[in-house]
């Protein structure tokens, strides 16, 4: 892989992004986008930062119906985001449980509340409040005019389709998950402690340029795992284990999420054959991700498959998502999802299944929608369960 992309956006990303969002507000009548969550606040004003790891404090953007974003924030952020493209930055010294921000955010709503506007909030499906509820209902009582309407989907379309420059960073990161799962024979022998392999991979992908892993998870037990969201044991890797390690790295706010199977030291025939089925049942995945297919075509076309060895399956409830700027996004590939596919979406594909006495498999690539045949962003696993 080439240099790693230069950080950050240049400032015609965003405004190209609030435009868009604005003409969509004006087609559905909205005055303005109140955001409180993380990626939503990123996504239109180029903040980054980990400090929303800390619950403490609400943070404000107000997307109004035309100009830039307001950022309404507590002060510790001033000073990053006087670094991004906004200029209209209004603080106030928070922790202040009697009014975190509300007087600020109402001396922005309350002359929309009068003349009886709509204001969009996304209150949908994988979305969270972000601010105390006590504080959210004395907002809303403060503005009895304003009518809240929900802005899920108006987000959620600009965020599925990703920018080329986008698509880099997710690229660059991709790429670094799949030489640190290429390094895992080196790292991963009969006897090393589940627990130590994992750190083992935190070094690796870090090493290699990203900038965490927050998340990684996996299995590993004799003939196939149980379990793919726990946390390691310091159980030793045996004789005759199938491992798998699923990972989320970052570089500059940007996911990958995918996995790996090895078998230790031998493979049994039936997870060999899980491991066909699930390898497979991608390939399926990938030959139905064209622009105009739905998510549930891609449900269907990789179900099709895994039903050779698993027919109950479904239990997970999707086999695979949207990716970007969170480790899962909308949407989902799942039989209740009609979403259309667009050029430009990135996506995980993730089948998976149950088979013997309750072990389960799961097998997930990286993928960017094109006009034609799907670009993998992460390197395609081997054909077959590799055995270390």
């Amino acid at each position: 892989m080439s240099d790693a992309p230069v950080r950050g956006f240049a400032d015609a990303e965003f405004e190209q992004r609030t435009v868009k969002a604005q003409a969509l507000m004006a087609q559905q009548g909205l005055a303005g986008l109140l955001l409180l969550t993380e990626p939503e606040v990123r996504y239109f004003s180029g903040f980054h930062t980990l400090f929303w790891q800390s619950p403490t404090r609400p943070w404000f953007l107000f997307v109004p119906a035309a100009g830039k974003p307001i950022a309404i924030i507590p002060e510790i952020g001033a000073a990053l985001m006087r670094q991004t493209w906004l200029d209209d930055i209004r603080t106030w010294s928070a922790p202040a449980p009697q009014d975190d921000g509300i007087s600020l955010l109402l001396e922005i709503l309350t002359s929309l509340s009068h003349r009886g506007a709509r204001v969009g909030v996304m209150k949908g499906h994988e979305t969270a409040l972000r601010m105390p509820l006590g504080d959210y209902e004395r907002l809303m009582a403060a503005l009895p005019g304003l009518e809240i309407a929900d802005a899920t989907p108006l987000v959620r379309s600009l965020r599925m389709v990703k920018s080329t420059a986008e698509i880099e960073k997710l690229a660059h990161i991709c790429d670094i998950g799949s030489r640190s799962f290429a390094a895992v024979p080196s790292f991963a022998p009969e006897g090393q402690p589940f627990e130590e392999v994992f750190r083992a991979f935190r070094r690796e992908a870090l090493a290699l340029g990203a900038d965490d892993v927050p998340y990684l998870v996996g299995g590993a037990d004799q003939g196939g795992y149980y379990d793919v969201i726990s946390p390691p044991s310091r159980r030793p890797l045996q004789f005759g284990d199938i491992l798998m390690l699923d990972t989320g790295a970052t570089f500059d706010g940007y996911f990958c999420d995918f996995d790996r199977n090895w078998a230790i030291g031998q493979a049994d025939d039936l997870s060999k054959r899980a491991y066909d089925v699930l390898w497979r049942a991608t390939e399926a995945g990938m030959d139905a991700a064209r622009p105009g297919a739905t998510c549930r075509d891609l449900f269907t076309a990789m179900q099709t498959v895994i039903a050779e060895l698993d027919n109950q399956g479904g239990d997970v409830g999707r086999l695979g998502h949207g990716l970007g700027m969170q480790l899962t996004e909308w949407p989902s590939h799942a039989a209740f999802d009609e979403t259309e596919l667009q050029e430009n979406m990135v996506l995980t594909l993730e089948p998976s299944l149950s088979y013997g006495d309750g072990r389960i498999m799961v097998h997930e690539e990286n993928i960017v929608v094109t006009d034609g045949v799907p670009r993998l962003l992460s390197t395609r696993a081997a054909r077959e369960l590799p055995i270390l």
